[in-house]
């Protein structure tokens, strides 16, 4: 489980002024919250983890997104009480909504990443290789291990030249 992981298809953004993609986050380890609104688990588990790991990790290496992927109860999941959520539930950090596809009930970043269902935790590390994918309760230490270890990974050094010289970066 090595592969760059796809890219996020979002419909739209809830706290960031501006869209992000899994490309400009590069050089951070990325951990992706896959959750709905109305699925127990996620509320129970899911979203307090995700808060637990914003944190814990210093930002500057660790970011954390919510991708809200809405496959049964379309009707009553949408934006504006996606909005009501994520203020009631004071979810501070980026929130994608996945991109509803045309041909069925399964939003398009579902289908890219094949989840299961919700909640399903994606954690990227810093080159954008998609490193674990967990489906269901995922165990608080073992996560906080596994984003620690990925944290302690340096992104691969770049050479850059100029006229003169080369340098490692």
């Amino acid at each position: 489980m090595n592969a760059i992981a796809p890219e996020l298809q979002v419909a739209s953004w809830l706290n960031t002024a501006r869209p992000l993609s899994l490309e400009q986050l590069r050089g951070k380890v990325v951990v992706v919250y896959a959750f709905q609104m109305l699925c127990p688990g996620c509320v129970s588990h899911g979203i307090p983890q995700a808060k637990a790991i914003r944190a814990a990790f210093d930002q500057q290496d660790v970011a954390v997104l919510g991708l809200h992927s809405v496959f049964e109860h379309h009707e009553v999941m949408n934006r504006a009480a996606l909005e009501a959520f994520v203020h009631e539930y004071r979810i501070d950090f980026p929130v994608a909504i996945d991109q509803p596809s045309a041909h069925g009930p399964i939003p398009l970043t579902m289908e890219a990443y094949r989840l299961n269902g919700t909640p399903t935790l994606l954690v990227i590390d810093r080159q954008g290789r998609l490193r674990l994918h967990h489906f269901g309760r995922a165990d608080d230490m073992k996560v906080g291990a596994i984003i620690g270890q990925l944290v302690a990974e340096r992104a691969p050094q770049q050479v850059q030249c100029d006229d003169t010289a080369c340098s490692i970066r």
